[in-house]
Formats: C-alpha cells, sequence, structure tokens
C-alpha cells in the first residue's frame, strides 16, 4: 500500500490564552475573517454525556492557536487577580459555563453556519457543546474521518498517532497533564498555562492535518464521500447518541433473577453429567472431565491443555449431553454479566436513557460500530437475545417503537454490483433466494425443499458473498471439501455472473492494492503480497467482502442522513435511537 508524504513540522508555534473580554471579542472577529477554522473542546470526562467544559481552543492558521478558559478552580490559576475573564467568571459561581461575557460573543460564532468548523473526532466536542447550550453549526472537516478514509485499515487514527505519521511530530499525551489510573486527575485540577499549551498543540496539529489530508482525500478521489456522507453523517450519529434509548430496569432486574435461578440447575447438572463438583470456567478441570474422566475425543491443543472453546464443545455435543448443557450455561452467563446486569448500570443519571457511541473510524469495510456499550452486538436469533431486546422500551406512552430494516440488504448488493441476471430477476419477482439456489443446485422442485436443503443454499449464498473457499464451507456445512467443491462449482455454474464478480475483484485488489465500493471508499489489501497461504486466502475473501459490506454500509449512511433531514423539515417528534447496521430504530 502506498504510503503518504509526511513532512517536519517546525515548531515555531504562536499560542494565546484569551484572559480578557476584550482578546475574547477581537478573537471572534480574526475567526469571522477568516471564515475556517479549527475548534477543540478540553474537558473533564471522556463521556461527552457526562463531561463539563473545561475550555475551548481555536486556530485559523498553521502554529498560531487561542485558548479559551471556560471554566476554572482557583486552584489552578496563579494570579487570579490580574486575570480578567478568569476573575469575572470566579465571581460567578466559581466558572457557570457560557455565562457573561462568554456566551454573547462564542455561541453567535460557533452557531454560524457560514463559518466552516473543523475539528477532530468533532462530534465529541459538538455532543458536549449541544448539552451546554449551543448547537454547532457549518461542520466542514473532521481529520479523524478524513484519515480513516484515505486509509481505513491503519490501526490508530488519534491525534497523537498522526501527528507522528504525518508531522513527525510527538505530541504531549494527556496523560503528561493528568496522570493515569486511580491517582488520575481532571483538567479543573491542571494550570490553566498547561491546558492551553495542550489544547493550542491539539488545534494547531488539527489545522496542519487538515491542510495535508484535504488534497489526499481529492486525489483519492474520496472528497464526495467524504462532504456527501461521512460529514453530514456526525450530525445524525451525534443526534442519535443524544436521544439514546430507554430500558424497562423492572424487566432486566425480573430477567436477571429469573437467569440466576436457571443458571444453578445448570451448574447442578452439569456436576450431575460430570459425576463431580469442579470449577466450571477452569479449562484445565473442564478438560480432564471432558477427555479424561469422560473419555471424550481430544480435539485442539493449547499451551495449557486441550480446547474447549466452543467449535470443541459443538463437535463433542453430539456424543455426550455435558458438552451441550456447558454451551447453554456459557451462553445464558455471558447474556447475564454483558447485556441484563451490565446495562442498567450504565443508563445516564441525567438523562434516564442509555447512551451508546458510534464510531465511524474502526470497521475497514465503512460500517458503524458501536461502545460504552456496544448496542449493535446484542443476539437476535436465540430467544434469550430476543428476550433483552424487549428491554428496549419507548420512552413515554406517547410514542412507540418502530423498526426498519433491509431485507437481505448485501445479497441485494452482491445482485447489483455483479449485473446477474438470474439474481437480478429472482429478487425483483420476490421470490425467496435461498429456497431459489436449493431448488437449483439440488435439482428439487421448491415445494419438496426440506429446511436442512434452505439451510445449506443459504450457506452457500453468504459463503461465497463472503469469499469462502472450499475448506470454508466444507467446515461450515460438514461435508467432505468435494462435496463442497461441488456446491460452489454449482452455484457459479447458476450464477455465472456472480463468478466473474468474485473473480474480478480479486484481480483488481491483487493487481492495484486495494478495493472499492460504489461510492468510490477504497480498502487496501495488502495481504496480496504474503507468502503465507492462509493470509492470502483472506486477502481473497476480503477482496470480494468489502464492496458489497462497504456498499450496504454506505447505503444506510445515506439513509440515515435523509431520513433525519426529512424528520428536521417535517418537525416530527420522531427520533432516531438506534442503528444497527442494516436496521434503523425510532
Amino acid at each position: 500500500m502506498e504510503r503518504f508524504t509526511t513532512r517536519q513540522v517546525k515548531r515555531k508555534s504562536a499560542y494565546e490564552i484569551i484572559d480578557t473580554t476584550e482578546k475574547l471579542k477581537n478573537l471572534a472577529r480574526v475567526l469571522r475573517q477568516a471564515g475556517r477554522f479549527v475548534v477543540d473542546l478540553e474537558t473533564t470526562h471522556k463521556d461527552p454525556m457526562r463531561a463539563d467544559v473545561v475550555g475551548l481552543a481555536f486556530s485559523h492558521q498553521a502554529g498560531e492557536a487561542f485558548y479559551v478558559p471556560v471554566r476554572v478552580e482557583k486552584r489552578s490559576v496563579k494570579n487570579p487577580e490580574t486575570n480578567t475573564l478568569v476573575r469575572e467568571m470566579f465571581l460567578r459561581a466559581q466558572g457557570e459555563l457560557f455565562e457573561q461575557p462568554l456566551a454573547p460573543v462564542l455561541k453567535p460564532l460557533l452557531e454560524d453556519p457560514k463559518l466552516k468548523k473543523c475539528g477532530h473526532n468533532i462530534k465529541y466536542d459538538m455532543l458536549v457543546l449541544v448539552r451546554h447550550g449551543i448547537a454547532l453549526r457549518g461542520l466542514s472537516f473532521d481529520t479523524m474521518v478524513a484519515s480513516y478514509l484515505i486509509n481505513p485499515t491503519l490501526r490508530q487514527h488519534n491525534l497523537d498517532a498522526l501527528a507522528l505519521e504525518h508531522l513527525d511530530y510527538v505530541k504531549t499525551p494527556t496523560s503528561d497533564l493528568i496522570g493515569k489510573g486511580k491517582k488520575q486527575l481532571s483538567m479543573l485540577d491542571v494550570p490553566v498555562e498547561q491546558v492551553a499549551k495542550y489544547a493550542c498543540e491539539d488545534a494547531d496539529i488539527t489545522l496542519r492535518l487538515m491542510e495535508i489530508f484535504e488534497p489526499q482525500l481529492k486525489d483519492a478521489g474520496l472528497l464526495d464521500l467524504f462532504r456527501d456522507v461521512e460529514i453530514p453523517l456526525i450530525d445524525v450519529l451525534l443526534d442519535v447518541e443524544k436521544n439514546g434509548v430507554a430500558l424497562d430496569l423492572q424487566f432486566l432486574k425480573k430477567m436477571s433473577h429469573k437467569m440466576a435461578r436457571t443458571l444453578e440447575d445448570l451448574v447442578k447438572k452439569i456436576y450431575d453429567l460430570a459425576g463431580e463438583e469442579f470449577n466450571i470456567n477452569s479449562t484445565q478441570q473442564l478438560g480432564h472431565i471432558l477427555f479424561e474422566k469422560l473419555g471424550l475425543p481430544k480435539k485442539k491443543r493449547t499451551k495449557t491443555g486441550y480446547s474447549t472453546d466452543v467449535k470443541v464443545l459443538e463437535e463433542l455435543a453430539k456424543l455426550h449431553e455435558l458438552p451441550r448443557t456447558l454451551m447453554e450455561y456459557r451462553e445464558l452467563t455471558k447474556l447475564k454479566s454483558t447485556y441484563v446486569d451490565a446495562l442498567p448500570s450504565l443508563v445516564n443519571p441525567e438523562t434516564g436513557r442509555l447512551h451508546t457511541s458510534y464510531n465511524q473510524t474502526v470497521a475497514a469495510t465503512g460500517r458503524l460500530s458501536s461502545s460504552d456499550p456496544n448496542l449493535q452486538n446484542i443476539p437476535i436469533r436465540t430467544e434469550l437475545g430476543r428476550e433483552i431486546r424487549r428491554a428496549f422500551v419507548p420512552g413515554d406512552a406517547e410514542h412507540v417503537i418502530l423498526d426498519a430494516d433491509y431485507s437481505q440488504i448485501e445479497l441485494r448488493i452482491m445482485a447489483h454490483l455483479s449485473k446477474d441476471p438470474v439474481l437480478i430477476e429472482a429478487f425483483r419477482n420476490d421470490e425467496d433466494i435461498h429456497a431459489k439456489t436449493a431448488s437449483l443446485i439440488f435439482q428439487i422442485p421448491p415445494e419438496d425443499l426440506t429446511p436442512e436443503h434452505r439451510r445449506r443454499a443459504k450457506e452457500i449464498n453468504f459463503g461465497i458473498m463472503y469469499g469462502m473457499g472450499v475448506y470454508g464451507l466444507a467446515t461450515r456445512l460438514q461435508i467432505s471439501n468435494e462435496e463442497a467443491r461441488d456446491f460452489i462449482d454449482s452455484y457459479f455454474a447458476l450464477y455465472a455472473k456472480v463468478h466473474e464478480f468474485v473473480q474480478k475483484m480479486q484481480q483488481q485488489a491483487e493487481e492495484k492494492g486495494y478495493v472499492t465500493t460504489l461510492l468510490n471508499r477504497r480498502r487496501y489489501i495488502p495481504e496480496f503480497k504474503s507468502k503465507n497461504y492462509n493470509i492470502r486466502e483472506f486477502a481473497k475473501r476480503t477482496a470480494v467482502n468489502t464492496p458489497i459490506q462497504g456498499t450496504a454500509a454506505e447505503l444506510i449512511k445515506v439513509a440515515m442522513i435523509n431520513i433525519w433531514r426529512k424528520l428536521k423539515e417535517k418537525s416530527f417528534r420522531t427520533k432516531m435511537i438506534l442503528q444497527v447496521h442494516d436496521e434503523l430504530v425510532f
């Protein structure tokens, strides 16, 4: 993969604390004249739904930045008597947020849509600001999103990593100011001068990175995707995160008690089947029971003994009831600890709702991910998983939950990209695509198909889409390699254009080093150059799957933007509260 040009930053920087009302007004004039500037917040918490503003840094040209202290504690100021702006803030209950003289100057500046704002992970700053009465408008650039679009396979897009990569500059770590772990301070405890230097450095670096990334986006043909999809999406995600989702806490409490009783019964059953009590969570003790005492066949070996992972237990479950019961125990334990017991503790005390964070710069395909907590990973295939989803409820009696999702979106995208006439006709006729594939491959009339025929066809449909080879399909369907090869050959004979598409994507990725989505998103695949067979096979799968999954991700992003804008335009009270890949929840 090509490495983008880096440049050395000459650190002749002028950073200034805006500590008088006159300086603040003058800064506002300068920023208005510039028309475009970086804004960066210093806050008290990494969670934007709990953070208070400590100060704002601005930069409109490389080497210059300004810090406006918003909230300060007396202990962090050396000479508060001589610091006019800070002294005025002390007189207002130790720094009330955005009170005079700050609000009349900062609010119009940040809310003016004609003034273009830039930032790094600016969704965080915007969410903190909107909670304090300032709706930042005129969003123009986000260096974290830009870095991700330019190379989505990079592990890190944080400011420290990008400063080192592109500017050859070691940024001051946050830990230098507030420390780490249990002894970590708040930014309010740090002297204003240090916070100012740190904040100004962030704003300055962000501006310099923007000047590097903007032409790179243009050269790679990514500017339209950046401006028309990824940047507008920030406003949408901000709203979704702020809205949050309500939980039925009593429902979860009852469910937790019920699961605890079921787990007790499962533990007793496991001990009975094993013939003794042991530490169920110890892989060594479990291995002894399964392989030594019960004499079940040993599978994968690890450094500490024999593996007891889910794949091994699935195989052993065909031979004995204990592995089946263990799988049930593990699933129930995970659901209880990860969701039923954990989610109530994550409810925001201020809003009474659960607020996730959507990440635009994690998944290399362009899909969104969710964290703190992850609300995209709640299982829906099991009865228990579906039961957990019942805990997500309307915020009040006047509303209902509306769930809308795309039907087989990725298979439809594959039909569109491959231009396969058989697949396209099936979708146009609203046929069951898995049943159609089963009927054609197994040469059985649709009315004579069994659920097993359809299940196998479904594995083949999705397997091909994810670039699965003979060995992968054989493992999934638990058939021989020869049978799997016959299935794949039959599939490609039926859907010839899909076969051409697969070959074309793999060839393009190997020759160019990347593949693209419908909206021209790039994913670099350097693994094609590896000497390792398994790594090259991964590259082949990635080359096929990325254009499909990435295009599907773009489709729902565009839908989110359009729906959000329409809801605002019509002044509807309906709010988007969740996105789960191909599903939107209102």
